[in-house]
């Protein structure tokens, strides 16, 4: 999906773009201040870690990354590091014998093609290697400020299909698609934020007791707690 896609994007509804608008003001309203967890200083540190948070939780990544980069602080350093130091700096994230391998391969790529600095553009840091589309979007939104998309995970998917913003059940581009589709793109990166608190907080993939919270009693339709509610009643 290239950068310039706002133009091809699904079709919605002026109630369905109504009804996203009452969503978001919702979601801002009790996420005032949707920021990424992952610690970063700038945007190298920031793609660094977001490759290293595939399988792995924020928290644990940013447990492992202030050693990591106190030792090899730049692209140029990490594309020199052998190997093996750091499969064993980035071990407990999972996977760690590939995402070593991204991390250097990928600094190299950065320090030998694009002068040492991490590309500001959807095209360029798909040729990063352990950098797709998610990734992408996530250093795009965090660290240049550029909503080029919405970072579509485990949570975001969720919260979509439970809020009936989308009709895909796996597929994260189209997913996103449709998100695009229905909500501004200024806050796109907010809206990923955001979607990704609630999904951590009271709306969990399994919940044991129908939650009261209002985001989910006023618009998830589809959500687990509304389900819940109906059988408790």
């Amino acid at each position: 999906m290239p950068e310039t896609t706002k133009s091809k994007l699904p079709r919605k509804s002026d109630q369905q773009k109504e009804r996203a608008s009452e969503i978001l003001k919702e979601l801002y309203h009790y996420y005032p201040n949707p920021h990424c967890e992952l610690n970063h200083r700038n945007p190298f540190e920031l793609l660094i870690a977001t490759i290293l948070s595939a399988q792995c939780t924020d928290v644990r990544v940013n447990k492992v990354t202030p050693a990591l980069f106190e030792t090899y602080p730049t692209p140029e350093l990490m594309a020199e590091a052998p190997l093996e130091e750091l499969e064993e700096l980035v071990k407990t994230t999972g996977f760690y014998r590939n995402k070593a391998k991204s991390l250097k391969e990928s600094s190299k790529r950065i320090t030998e093609e694009f002068g040492g600095e991490v590309p500001s553009n959807m095209k360029d840091l798909l040729t990063l290697r352990g950098a797709a589309r998610k990734t992408a979007n996530v250093v795009l939104g965090n660290a240049f400020n550029k909503n080029v998309g919405v970072v579509v995970d485990t949570h975001v998917k969720r919260f979509s299909n439970r809020y009936g913003l989308t009709r895909e059940k796996k597929n994260t581009d189209k997913i996103e698609r449709d998100l695009m589709a229905l909500f501004p793109q200024e806050s796109w990166t907010d809206l990923s934020h955001m979607m990704i608190h609630h999904g951590r907080g009271p709306c969990k993939a399994r919940i044991s007791k129908a939650p009261d919270h209002p985001l989910c009693v006023k618009y998830g339709k589809n959500c687990e707690c509304q389900k819940m509610r109906e059988r408790a009643d």
